[in-house]
């Protein structure tokens, strides 16, 4: 077999494949045998009729369009790897000549769109980004200490309207038209929360037991998602939390400290280890994005494309432009990070070991509320483990820049991120650009 390959842009190859008949002929022999098992000719027991009789019942073109469609995947991977082509995508492939007779070849062409190179800097040290000061405020220490306080916080009637940081008891009715969607009773719900209905906290705020109010809302899942109904709501009960006061018994009930100052020191301490955690997060997405717009990396508009109709097809907004260019700009820049990654996972030589790949997984796991076990069987049934491989990978690529790069804060002071590890901060990997596009891994 002769192949070759036709770079037609940075993303796309044209491969050119000749085959000669002695290779092409165990396929076409697998066919004669294939077809001699469907077909039933007088004379002949199943699977014993004769090449030319086959020819003569079927057509030589229907055995050799059998021959071809069951060799061409082996001769286009034979190409692509004699050529290093790496394929994303779907090929295209065109069939120029098919062997009429013994002794003419098979040739044919794919077009498929490739990984493109990605030419990285030579060292990462040289990469400068600037992070916010590591300084926690009173105002954070004090915050962290209301969420200590409201946790162990009581819950207590109050014959009052409605304030934001209530919880209240509601019966919720959903209509479009004439048509129920949804109807609950005796809901709990925290006013000021915003995770139920757009509009409802509004709603609620100076509503008293026992009264009802209407308003108009998008639907936030199910059938009629998006879609605007007519919301009636009914309070039925309002209560307020009562926090305990600061002292140092609530210190002793709340943690291991035996007085207040105590656990306010400890707390001071937590809220600049979290300040110490933003300014990685911070340094791994300012890092990335000098990356992502310091390094060439072009894009296969026909993957980008692909990719943008299944996310709105899932969404059922084909016809939502202004949506479609949204969408369309995040997968871009989801494929530039992880085709940069990718690049730098290997000039870089990451090894993924298995209990890196077995922390990953359960970490998943724990994401979508799986079982751990059950969850790396279904990634192994459905073969995403190699996606998961390079997700890990590309993870420990980012740390690798981290560990590299200088990192200074505001006040010109350069910042260590052993205290907060470089793979613990690019655990989050890009910052949230792939998120959005989440599963879609290109091989």
């Amino acid at each position: 077999m002769k192949s070759a390959v036709e770079t037609l842009n940075p993303t796309r190859v044209k491969l050119t494949v000749e085959v000669p008949f002695e290779e092409l002929k165990p396929s076409l022999d697998a066919a004669y045998a294939t077809i001699g098992n469907q077909i039933q000719v007088p004379g002949f027991r199943k699977g014993k009729v004769p090449s030319r009789i086959i020819d003569q019942r079927v057509g030589r073109g229907a055995v050799l369009q059998e021959a071809v469609n069951e060799a061409l995947p082996q001769f286009y991977g034979q190409a692509v790897e004699e050529n290093h082509v790496r394929p994303i995508g779907q090929p295209e492939v065109d069939v120029t000549e098919v062997p009429a007779e013994e002794g003419q070849e098979l040739k044919f062409t794919v077009e498929v769109d490739v990984r493109p190179e990605v030419t990285l800097p030579e060292d990462f040290s040289t990469i400068t980004v600037e992070v916010d000061e590591a300084k926690a405020s009173p105002e954070d220490v004090e915050e962290r200490l209301v969420s200590l306080q409201e946790r162990f916080g009581t819950l207590k009637g109050v014959e009052r309207p409605v304030q934001t940081g209530d919880f209240v008891s509601i019966d919720l009715d959903a209509r479009i038209g004439e048509e129920q969607i949804d109807s609950v009773t005796g809901v709990s719900y925290e006013v000021g929360s915003a995770n139920m209905l757009d509009g409802l906290d509004e709603a609620l705020v100076g509503m008293s037991a026992q009264e009802t109010k209407r308003f108009t809302a998008p639907l936030a899942g199910g059938d009629h998602e998006g879609e605007e109904a007519d919301v009636t709501v009914t309070v039925q009960s309002v209560k307020e939390r009562e926090l305990p006061a600061l002292d140092d018994d609530f210190a002793q009930l709340a943690s291991e400290f035996d007085t207040l100052r105590e656990l306010r020191e400890d707390v001071t301490k937590q809220a600049e280890r979290a300040k110490r955690f933003e300014q990685g997060v911070q340094a791994r997405d300012k890092v990335l994005e000098h990356l992502l717009e310091t390094v060439d990396i072009p894009v296969p508009d026909s993957v980008v494309e692909a990719e943008v109709h299944a996310h709105l097809e899932g969404e059922n907004r084909l016809e939502d432009d202004e949506h479609r260019a949204e969408v369309d700009e995040s997968t871009r820049k989801a494929l530039r990070a992880q085709f940069l990654l990718d690049a730098i996972a290997e000039k870089t030589e990451v090894k993924v070991e298995q209990p890196e790949l077995i922390e990953y997984l359960v970490m998943s796991a724990q994401q979508y509320g799986m079982d751990a076990n059950q969850f790396a069987q279904a990634i192994d049934q459905q073969g995403q483990v190699p996606a998961m491989v390079a997700e890990v990978a590309r993870r420990k690529a980012l740390a690798a820049v981290l560990e590299q790069a200088r990192v200074v804060d505001t006040q010109g002071t350069e910042i260590d991120l052993n205290d907060v590890t470089a793979t613990d901060i690019a655990s989050e990997l890009v910052g949230g650009a792939e998120d959005e596009h989440a599963g879609h891994d290109h091989d």
